[in-house]
């Protein structure tokens, strides 16, 4: 069976290295989408430029959840500088990471096309290409469940062989390893914990015994007890997730697809055999099914108690659709071998480029500024360009302060009239305003002022903010002011007021 693949498609090495290159090219491509942040990257962006102290006084108040993936950008910030590049790349290079992982996954589990084939098509999952060029952690949380999985796997098939060859002292290295990283990556974004049920479901399929099952109990029970303390206080913290909507039946419809197409890469591999050397029952689709359904039907367990179901939580998911994509492939392949070899030896790079291209409108539209929902450094810069000497800023909701917090320099010379204590001295995000009173009584001693909100639909203005600060700022811009200028720029407004007569 091995006429139809090239000799340098035998080499492991070049297996994942080929999906690690393309991963990367795909990843730096527009990677500053057009010099554009939006409002979670700003969060990222403003956090990272705190001092260490200063960040710990956040994570007590609100954000303790992203707390170690802050401090890791805080270092990235300090050492290569703030920007772009700086605040994308670590997510770049996770995904890459990951399609290493899956690639060299599926080889073992499934033949070398197979491997490429899911190698090469993780970055190509349009949920892939939205987050990897993204200034958050779950990127980083894929690779490290790439690296996870990829560990549970080599353990699996060392000591589940029966040969004992990989029991004892050799495996401990790597069951501490895979605790350290499942805590790791609990610690970046505890949902990543789902992957263990999905690993539970994966030895429960294999059912390799009391020497495998007893580490594993062991480094996942200890990888959730570092993580709980962080788990619990984040509980007091719930309020941050408070815009996510109550689960529907119609959210169900994506994942209810992906399981659907991952079940049938996992039909397709039954045409790949058995892998010489392996436990009968490790197969891509023993590993690559749970991976992709379990988490994903976890966090829709979940979201009944408490709404949480955002489907970037469990970006990691992807990585069991891209396993049994290339399961697929690799069946595939087998197939046409016999009778059409040449055929067979194009059939993946066909079918990745063909899928490139069908996707290429997906991917530039995930790099441009308008795939967000808005642009922190557009507005700053409309606000550099309209703001004058003496001019007054106003923030509504007050949480379009992130532009301010991202830009300090495009702001400068601006006096922010309701900000009472700063977000550094706060210890929160976007600061703490003072009473309304007060914000009215500052506001009627300005000639002009620049307000900094969201962006309207269809060209209306946005609606009002619920918060008496809020309604404060427009009652006084209202009565007593006239607009005088009105942009409206990739999702926010920049309005300028100068009081009548």
């Amino acid at each position: 069976m091995t006429s139809h693949i090239p000799a340098g498609i035998r080499r492991p090495r070049l297996v994942w290295l080929v999906p690690v290159l393309w991963t990367l090219v795909s990843g730096l491509w527009g990677l500053s989408r057009q010099n554009s942040v939006w409002r979670d990257e700003a969060a990222t962006w403003q956090v990272a430029e705190r001092s260490p102290g200063e960040i710990w006084h956040l994570l007590g108040n609100v954000d303790a959840v992203h707390g170690l993936y802050y401090l890791l950008m805080h270092a990235l910030f300090e050492v290569f500088g703030a920007s772009t590049t700086t605040l994308r790349l670590p997510s770049v290079l996770a995904v890459a990471l990951a399609a290493g992982c899956v690639a060299l996954i599926g080889r073992r589990l499934a033949g070398p096309w197979a491997g490429l084939g899911g190698g090469l098509a993780l970055g190509l999952l349009p949920a892939v290409q939205f987050q990897f060029q993204e200034g958050r952690a779950y990127a980083l949380v894929a690779g490290g469940a790439g690296l996870s999985t990829l560990l549970l796997v080599s353990l699996l098939a060392t000591t589940g062989t029966g040969s004992g060859t990989g029991t004892g002292r050799r495996t401990w290295p790597r069951w501490t390893a895979y605790g350290a990283l499942v805590l790791v990556c609990a610690l970046l974004n505890w949902l990543s914990l789902l992957i263990l049920p999905a690993h539970a479901v994966t030895l429960w399929r294999v059912r390799p015994g009391r020497r495998v099952l007893a580490p594993w109990l062991l480094a996942s029970a200890a990888a959730v007890a570092g993580a709980l303390p962080l788990i619990l206080f984040s509980r007091t913290q719930s309020g941050q997730v408070s815009w996510i909507p109550p689960l529907t039946w119609h959210m169900m419809i994506g994942p209810a697809v992906l399981v659907a197409v991952g079940a049938l890469g996992a039909l397709a591999d039954r045409w790949n055999g058995p892998r010489t050397g392996l436990p009968v029952r490790l197969t891509a689709a023993s590993v690559g099914l749970p991976l992709l359904a379990v988490p994903l039907l976890g966090l829709a367990a979940a979201s009944l108690v408490q709404p949480l179901f955002v489907d970037r939580y469990v970006l990691f998911a992807m990585l069991g659709l891209a396993l049994l994509l290339g399961a697929a492939l690799g069946a595939a392949v087998r197939a046409l071998a016999p009778r059409y070899p040449r055929a067979a030896g194009l059939l993946v790079p066909a079918v990745v480029g063909v899928s490139a291209l069908a996707l290429l409108p997906v991917s530039l539209a995930d790099r441009s500024p308008a795939s967000r929902v808005d642009d922190v450094l557009a507005v700053a810069g409309e606000v550099s360009g309209l703001k004058r000497e003496g001019d007054a800023v106003l923030f509504v909701p007050a949480a379009r302060r992130d532009a301010a917090l991202v830009s300090p320099g495009a702001f400068a010379g601006l006096t922010d009239i309701a900000l009472a204590r700063g977000p550094v001295e706060s210890g929160t995000l976007k600061g703490e305003e003072a009473a309304p009173a007060r914000i009215s009584a500052a506001l009627r001693g300005q000639r002009r002022v620049l307000l900094v909100s969201d962006a309207g639909r269809a060209g209306k203005p946005p609606k009002p903010s619920g918060s008496a600060a809020d309604r404060a700022k427009a009652a006084v811009l209202r009565a007593e002011f006239t607009v005088v200028e009105d942009r409206e720029v990739r999702g926010r407004r920049v309005t300028v007021y100068e009081r009548r007569g």
